[in-house]
């Protein structure tokens, strides 16, 4: 093979890895229950970064900052992490007890990601809302995040088919036009997209930040904004680069049940 051949195929396979590369990144909060009820006070939680719907995973530094919000006080979490695999990556686990009703928000801020591909460091808020023993107020209520989704549509209880919304903000202010990447986590490997294009769907909120989506399938469905921080990180070389704010968040719907 001569050289320019030869050369074809390096940035054929160059554009091809990248664009691989590309697909969206979500950090991820997943409980082993959606809901915790009087026969099961206990949950496990699952925290890891990937790519949801094709199940490529990728390496989850411990993060800077896991918590839980609920009943108006917040609680730190980072001290009863442990470390795990997802997707045959590092990532971090950990269990929690409910004691009380209420209505608990867990977010996760992961130390900032390097990503050669769009050379831009990523970090994700990630949140993941649970109620508890019937409670279910306060599911609306903002964190105050650098920037987070806040949903309008109740979080839980939902069945696939159903619509769901939330208000994209960014240091605590509306974003017009955000746009929203959503991907289903398949989880089980069930499902193959017909395209690209359809492994992660594209909605674009409107001029208050608000944004709807219909979920189709039964399962935990992440949305992620992405919105460019007014600040920079230097990346591996040291130099300074842009960072990618992530507001995600994970909604789980049912599938209806058979008597």
């Amino acid at each position: 093979m001569n050289s320019k051949p030869k050369l074809m195929l390096m940035i054929m396979s160059f554009l091809i890895l990248t664009a691989t590369s590309a697909f969206a990144h979500f950090g991820m909060v997943i409980p082993s229950s959606h809901i915790v009820t009087q026969q099961n006070k206990s949950i496990d939680l699952a925290l890891s970064f990937s790519h949801p719907f094709e199940l490529i995973g990728m390496n989850l530094t411990k993060p800077v900052a896991f918590s839980v919000y609920a009943n108006d006080s917040k609680t730190d979490l980072l001290g009863t992490l442990k470390k795990a695999t997802v997707m045959d990556h590092d990532s971090w686990q950990t269990a929690y007890h409910f004691k009380r009703p209420g209505v608990y928000q867990f977010v996760m801020e992961p130390t900032p990601y390097w990503e050669p591909a769009e050379d831009v460091s990523i970090i994700h808020y990630t949140k993941t809302i649970v109620p508890a023993f019937g409670d279910d107020q306060g599911w609306d209520q903002p964190l105050n995040l650098p920037t987070e989704i806040v949903p309008l549509t109740r979080p839980f209880g939902n069945y696939a088919g159903n619509s769901f919304s939330g208000q994209v903000l960014l240091n605590g202010e509306p974003v017009p036009y955000a746009e929203v990447e959503i991907e289903l986590y398949n989880q089980q490997n069930t499902f193959k997209a017909p395209s690209d294009y359809h492994i992660t769907q594209v909605v674009k909120a409107d001029k208050n930040g608000v944004f709807s989506f219909t979920c189709p399938k039964a399962g935990w469905w992440g949305f992620a904004a992405l919105n460019e921080a007014d600040y920079t990180i230097k990346d591996p070389e040291g130099n300074d680069k842009n960072v990618e704010l992530g507001a995600v968040l994970w909604v789980y719907f049912d599938p209806y049940l058979a008597n």
